[in-house]
């Protein structure tokens, strides 16, 4: 045996350009998961603000959470956190139309078909109950109720103060020996003959060098794009909102488990219910509606005194068009934006970190792991981006020149195989484990208003008394757990009550 030890491979530098949600979340998460054989420098300025995106989450940010070992209570009181079990769409369909996009499951699948087509059979035979009956986070959600169910059999997310989250990552992340520097990036230093970034130069001449670089610098993108100059895909003739408003008012009710999307004439509006206050928003486009007009909407639709100053935003939605390139990373907005019509903001940050430490080389940046990366980084954004024009696609409402723009807008073809497909058939599939699965697509066809002309013809081989017994059991099933669910409000106080803000 030799003597000779194995040469030390030095830990691997990683520089994070700005804080916030995207910037602490990174740093949290390689911190923890990484340990010695990195070191983590955050570089924020506190004379930046933050966009505070992503109030509104999706279930998978639960793994993340678990993933850095979070204490769950802890968390949800330190970002004054309540329930999420889905979204409330008010207006989509028709102005007057209202429907739920619940998290978890509808029924009970065949290996052959989904539940869907049972359902329409039974609607066939006269059986008359919604869909969304037999949907126990659905039903939870419009009582009002909430609780931890034995084996996860509640699938929900959380409504959380964003800016109370990345002070809680912070925290966190330092404590596992992350470092922050205060400092404004005053320029990006670039290797002349590699042309990867060498260093970050703040405007104190400090120089902060690295090996790996992750842009979370939001919409100014000032490593990725400026510096690196990748290109942004534009896809606001799919998406065409632009601008949003956003302000904070007090609670006047106790909070809710969901989140609600209110259309509008030329987009629509938030309300996301924490345990402190509520989030409103207005996303809009300015070809149809004017700032001032939109800041005038907005106030005349929220509840509760407003706490805040109006957050004024413009974007392009769309996505870089490479994520990484070189030694660079984008995380979060600098990658691209999609409106959080269904809470997706955190979710992309969260992919891109486990995505990249799943894909961290050994030794020198393969240019594999970085095609690999792009590649189903990208996938996500379009699938989040086909489901996303689904609800300004397929639509009843044609009362205003917006409304009547996306009904007449070309989609992607991935969509419109989609949507041709459930029109026909009744069929959903889920492709390349895509973030949002079949019952997702179902709630959503269905609340705005696409109904299958026929179903698989599996669920017409039941007799009438035993598929009546199938959907009665499981309705009455969904029935009895939800009334022995405690109030969400008091559900909240008792377990991860926060101090008052």
């Amino acid at each position: 045996m030799s003597d000779v030890a194995p040469p030390r491979i030095a830990p691997r530098r990683i520089v994070v350009a700005g804080g916030g949600t995207a910037g602490w979340m990174a740093a949290a998460a390689l911190t923890r998961t990484l340990g010695r054989t990195a070191t983590v420098t955050l570089v924020e300025s506190d004379a930046i603000g933050t966009v505070g995106v992503g109030e509104s989450t999706i279930p998978p940010l639960i793994t993340f959470n678990r993933l850095l070992g979070i204490n769950e209570a802890e968390f949800m009181a330190a970002t004054q956190a309540t329930f999420k079990l889905g979204i409330q769409f008010d207006g989509w369909k028709g102005p007057n139309d209202s429907y739920f996009h619940a998290f978890g499951l509808t029924g009970k699948d065949h290996w052959a078909a989904g539940f869907q087509h049972f359902w329409l059979e039974g609607r066939a035979r006269g059986h008359d109950r919604s869909y969304d009956d037999y949907c126990l986070e659905l039903m939870a959600a419009r009582e009002g109720k909430f609780a931890h169910l034995p084996d996860d059999r509640m699938s929900y997310a959380y409504q959380l103060d964003s800016t109370l989250y990345g002070r809680f990552l912070r925290k966190m992340a330092e404590g596992d020996g992350a470092t922050r520097i205060e400092g404004r990036i005053a320029r990006v230093e670039l290797d002349g003959e590699s042309g990867d970034i060498a260093a970050l130069v703040l405007d104190d001449g400090q120089r902060v060098a690295g090996d790996l670089f992750l842009d979370c610098t939001g919409f100014r993108a000032l490593l990725i794009e400026q510096a690196l100059h990748v290109g942004y895909d534009d896809w606001t003739h799919w998406l065409p909102c632009d601008a949003a408003i956003a302000v904070q008012t007090e609670s006047v009710r106790p909070p809710v488990p969901y989140t609600r999307a209110m259309a509008h004439d030329a987009g629509w509006q938030w309300r996301i219910p924490l345990q402190h206050r509520v989030g409103n928003g207005i996303v809009y486009c300015s070809r149809y509606l004017t700032q001032d007009a939109a800041l005038d909407r907005l106030l005349g639709n929220v509840e509760g005194a407003v706490l805040t100053e109006p957050n004024r935003l413009r974007f392009v939605t769309g996505a870089r068009r490479k994520q990484w390139h070189r030694n660079c990373i984008a995380i979060g907005l600098a990658g691209g934006f999609m409106e959080p019509l269904e809470s997706t903001s955190i979710h992309l940050i969260q992919r891109a970190i486990l995505r990249l430490i799943r894909l961290l080389p050994p030794g020198p940046i393969s240019a594999h792991d970085i095609a690999e990366f792009n590649d189903q980084q990208l996938t996500d954004m379009e699938q989040i981006r086909d489901f996303l024009i689904l609800h300004y696609k397929v639509t009843e409402r044609r009362d205003s020149a917006f409304w009547r723009q996306c009904a007449a807008m070309d989609i992607p073809d991935s969509l419109a195989q989609k949507i041709g497909l459930f029109r026909e058939t009744g069929r959903v599939f889920r492709r390349n484990d895509e973030l949002f699965a079949e019952n997702s697509w179902i709630q959503v066809m269905l609340g705005q208003g696409l109904t299958p002309l026929t179903h698989h013809p599996i669920a017409a081989k039941l007799p009438d008394d035993e598929l009546a017994r199938f959907l009665d059991g499981l309705r009455q099933g969904v029935e009895a757990t939800v009334r022995g669910l405690p109030q969400h409000a008091a559900y909240v106080s008792r377990y991860c009550g926060a101090a008052p803000a």
